[in-house]
């Protein structure tokens, strides 16, 4: 993903949060990882260029963008913890050998989605949104 940090800056002001270094650097460092990155990978990234961050400031920060609708959280099949710097509708394929996660964008399958539940109903419950995470392999690993 091709982002400046204007656009980052720009983007933690739009949710109306104080821009600081520290969250400046971490969402940065999850667009230029890409592929849902850890939060161990996204420390370990930072660390390349700023050895002194704290890890509980990373964890703190990962938590405050999530709350924030900055990223979100992916959680894989081996309860591992990554981060989506995509907050645009999209799903996920979830690769059960290698562990890589692809987004995954379609929207007639959203649409075929959202009619079948609004068809059928499911009393008590409201749904927010749908996200699929489809496992399977890539022919790559």
């Amino acid at each position: 993903m091709n982002i400046t940090i204007e656009d980052i800056r720009k983007k933690i002001l739009e949710k109306g949060l104080k821009i600081t270094p520290q969250r400046t650097i971490i969402l940065e460092a999850i667009w230029k990882l890409e592929n849902h990155p850890t939060a161990d990978r996204i420390i370990e990234f930072i660390r390349e260029t700023h050895p002194n961050i704290a890890t509980g400031t990373v964890y703190k920060v990962l938590e405050t963008l999530v709350e924030n609708g900055l990223i979100k959280k992916v959680k894989t099949d081996k309860d591992v913890m990554r981060y989506d710097g995509i907050i645009e509708k999209h799903h996920h394929l979830y690769c059960s050998e290698c562990d890589l996660i692809e987004d995954y964008k379609d929207e007639e399958l959203d649409v075929l989605l959202k009619k079948h539940f609004k068809n059928k109903k499911i009393d008590g419950f409201e749904i927010q949104d749908i996200v699929l995470q489809i496992r399977g392999t890539f022919d790559k690993c």
